[in-house]
């Protein structure tokens, strides 16, 4: 069986996580900084919106697959996903400020809403409801 939806959102979170990666290595690279944050602030910034999305995004990418090899998905999955996905490139490029922000909050909001959302679509689907 092929899982188109979530085979393109797999392939997605590597170029997002290879993206939020790059940008800790410019920090690295800037500031000569070889191992850990080195008390530097935007690379600890840095550091954690990756260590986010690596939390964050197989817990979608399980779901989304669950979900697609029940045959329950449709249009609306994939359009979850790329949401997911742009949620979490704001929330990265938010993390770069130090103050609250509408990309880091709305990154992060809209994020855990579609998460959450595929949850209970996962567990009706797991009831026989969906």
């Amino acid at each position: 069986m092929i899982l188109p939806t979530t085979l393109c959102l797999a392939a997605t979170a590597v170029l997002i996580n290879l993206w939020l990666g790059a940008r800790i290595g410019k920090i690295r690279g800037q500031e000569k900084i070889l191992h850990g944050d080195g008390s530097n602030p935007r690379l600890m910034q840095r550091m954690r919106a990756q260590a986010n999305f690596i939390e964050n995004a197989p817990f979608l990418l399980i779901l989304t697959g669950a979900i697609e090899i029940s045959g329950k998905g449709g249009i609306w999955l994939p359009l979850a996903g790329a949401l997911f996905m742009a949620a979490r490139v704001c929330h990265g490029l938010g993390m770069d400020r130090s103050d609250i922000n509408a990309l880091r909050a709305g990154g992060f909001g809209i994020g855990l809403l579609v998460t959450l959302s595929l949850a209970v679509v996962a567990v009706l689907i797991a009831l026989g409801l969906f």
